[in-house]
């Protein structure tokens, strides 16, 4: 990263853009950094100024931790894109595309949003689990059991434990024990995880919302959900992507998003 802006209330934001087109702002999910989407922005630096950046409390940037609320990350976003310009469209992943939705929903200027995968859920049952993972969350994090903490986010989103256990003995755990703080930034923008459709409902631009073929149901399923509550909402399937997609096969979807102002995405 080898440029600094400084949000609203002070803390700096280290962020980089690829490219000299018209800018996309990327904005990653849980445990993400700027570099974890960097390689989708290359593949989209060919047309468009696409713009990566740390998230408060991860890689470069500062964090505020003792008053962090999601307003602060809406206005983060919005000294990005002042960086860049002052108008941009937004493409975000996982609890990033939430992220992402409460800043277009702020009245961000923000001329067309993709979303990849928020991982709203749709019925009581996926919500209450998405409650008691936030309270075991917050208890973790209060005790500053980093690693357990880890262990917990990486259970819910289906990891199996072997798994979780080769994370654990990885070089990159300890880069992951920096961050595991922010957990709590993610979960809070998740709202308490089930979809108010009243959020998407409530856009003025064109939204596109993608899920991989190869993801589980519910996530489709809640892909689906948003761009049908999204006035000028679409609704696209990656064929064989899951969750960790391959930013050569998303990328092209994207470019045809933007590139029409949002309003040729394909079929619902």
């Amino acid at each position: 990263m080898d440029k600094k802006v400084l949000s609203r209330d002070g803390t700096p934001l280290a962020y980089e853009r690829h490219g000299d087109g018209p800018p996309v702002v990327l904005v990653g999910g849980a445990l993400c950094t700027g570099a974890t989407l960097a390689p989708l922005a290359r593949a989209l630096s060919g047309r468009f100024g696409a713009v990566t950046y740390d998230r408060r409390g991860r890689g470069a940037s500062g964090d505020t931790a003792s008053s962090w609320t999601v307003a602060r990350e809406v206005e983060d976003i919005a000294a990005v894109i002042e960086a860049c310009g002052g108008t941009a469209s937004l493409y975000g992943v996982s609890s990033g595309g939430v992220l992402a939705l409460r800043a277009a929903a702020g009245g961000l200027p923000v001329d067309a949003l993709a979303v990849y995968e928020a991982p709203f859920a749709l019925d009581e049952e996926r919500g209450k689990e998405r409650l008691e993972y936030t309270e075991r969350l917050t208890e973790l994090l209060g005790q500053d059991r980093r690693g357990d903490a880890l262990e917990l986010f990486m259970a819910l989103t289906g990891m199996p434990p072997e798994t979780v256990a080769g994370a654990r003995r990885s070089p990159g755990w300890a880069g992951l024990e920096a961050i595991a703080p922010t957990l709590a930034y993610d979960d809070a923008v998740m709202g308490g995880g089930l979809l108010p459709r009243e959020l998407p409902a409530s856009l003025p631009m064109p939204v596109l919302a993608v899920a991989g073929g190869a993801s589980p149901a519910w996530m489709r399923e809640a892909a689906r959900a948003v761009a049908d509550a999204a006035p000028e909402g679409t609704y696209r399937v990656l064929a064989g992507q899951t969750h960790n997609v391959d930013a050569e096969a998303l990328a092209p979807l994207l470019e045809e998003f933007f590139g029409s102002g949002g309003r040729r995405g394909g079929p619902r």
